[in-house]
């Protein structure tokens, strides 16, 4: 049996969360959520032009992510209790708070505290941490067109995001992952020792560790 039934891995752009999650979801032969933002119509023409497609682009993302989480963790069965997720229904707020303006983001948040209280708290919420550096090199690896002209001040302010999100939810388990010298992709070793984080028992609250 699992350690956590209900583990989300959380992380910048770039930062290796989806394959994360599918390799340890593989692993513990537990159900797999993954994010479906390849359909957001939306995405790319933020990336052109953030100013006029930030509150579309977060609207949809808010609606799409809550209809996916609640249609899967409502899904659970005895045979597959454990459930891994690449992301959590508090990455809508932290994305707008950093893309809207004053008045849209206090619009988008009355919309988003509708619905985030009826998604379930992940069990264990793990933040992948990596330097802008990387997360450019991977942003340019994985080669998605519209990624290609993210700068290193949009990953700062995200990853700033993440953090001050975490600092003011202590209440849920949290584990702080450097990952700047793992390759879990492509060293056994790495993955070893990640799964084994994941694995572990944490404490409520906020915990970090370099992999």
């Amino acid at each position: 049996m699992p350690a956590h039934s209900f583990i989300v891995i959380e992380g910048n752009i770039g930062a290796g969360k989806t394959s994360l999650a599918t390799m340890y979801a593989r692993h513990i032969g537990s159900r797999l959520i993954l994010e479906e933002f390849a359909e957001n119509t939306f995405l790319p023409k933020f990336y052109e032009n953030p100013e006029r497609y930030a509150f579309p682009v977060e609207l949809s993302f808010l609606s799409e992510r809550f209809s996916q989480l609640k249609k899967e963790l409502l899904a659970r069965d005895l045979f597959t209790p454990a459930v891994v997720a690449d992301y959590f229904i508090s990455k809508c707020q932290i994305f707008a708070r950093n893309n809207l303006v004053p008045d849209e983001y206090e619009l988008f948040l009355k919309m988003y505290e509708m619905v985030e209280s009826s998604i379930p708290k992940p069990d264990l919420l793990v933040y992948l941490y990596l330097p802008v550096e990387q997360l450019q090199m991977n942003i340019r690896k994985r080669g998605r067109p519209y990624e290609q002209q993210i700068t290193d001040r949009y990953l700062e302010d995200i990853q700033r995001q993440y953090i001050e999100f975490i600092r003011q939810h202590e209440d849920l388990r949290v584990l702080i992952v450097d990952t700047a010298d793992v390759d879990f992709v492509g060293d056994l070793r790495h993955t070893e020792r990640m799964f084994d984080l994941l694995r572990g028992e944490w404490p409520v609250g906020v915990s970090r560790v370099k992999a």
